[in-house]
């Protein structure tokens, strides 16, 4: 069983929560690989995409957040609305070609996205929701998020990805050759989740990356 076979057969014991999960091996580490112009040419708000932002897409998720009494507003919005805000003040750059392709599709499908370096990891990998104790750093300053009520990503450590911020503990970086990402969305978003599944892992692959692809 792929880790993405077990992920996806935990999110169905969650109501009202549908995801798309991608596997991604990359022939070389992400450092040593290229930004992809036709992806970072896309890091823009006016740029063409098969998705365009909807404001019923962003309500949507934000319900979707909420479900288990987290409140997805401020500092605690979902991913996708900080790329919005990155994107219109112009610094929202390349990382690496697999946080790019991420962050491409979720600024214009509007749903938000988990990436997380697999070797980082200890299996098994499901998805659950955080407890009133639960709480991760998510980036090098040693800032934390509090989990309870919140959608998330664990394995055998403990949570390690959410639809507002990544763990520090399993972010990508230069070394990465292999990578899970989860796109997140609500039931009724269902076709425009299969799209942006699809659309991501074409970018992986022309990426050079081996895919693998388990959605909802």
């Amino acid at each position: 069983m792929t880790h993405a076979t077990s992920i996806l057969a935990s999110a169905r014991s969650i109501p009202d929560l549908a995801v798309g999960v991608v596997e991604a091996d990359f022939p070389s580490p992400l450092g040593e690989i290229p930004p992809l112009p036709s992806v970072t040419d896309a890091l823009r708000l006016d740029a063409e995409a098969p998705l365009q932002r909807e404001p019923d897409v962003r309500a949507a998720v934000r319900d979707l957040l909420r479900r288990d009494g987290y409140k997805p507003t401020g500092r605690g919005k979902p991913a996708s609305e900080y790329l919005v805000k990155a994107a219109e003040g112009g610094f929202l750059g390349s990382i690496n070609v697999a946080v790019d392709a991420c962050n491409v599709v979720s600024l214009h499908s509007g749903l938000p996205i988990s990436i997380i370096d697999l070797d980082l990891t200890a299996a098994p990998l499901s998805i659950g929701i955080g407890g009133a104790d639960d709480v991760y750093v998510f980036n090098a300053s040693g800032q934390e998020i509090r989990l309870k009520g919140l959608l998330g990503l664990r394995d055998a450590h403990g949570f390690c990805a959410n639809p507002v911020r990544d763990s520090q503990r399993t972010k990508t970086h230069a070394g990465t050759r292999r990578t899970l990402s989860v796109v997140w969305a609500p039931p009724a978003l269902a076709g425009r989740l299969a799209e942006a599944v699809t659309w991501h892992a074409r970018l992986l692959t022309e990426s050079g990356a081996e895919v693998n692809v388990v959605e909802t």
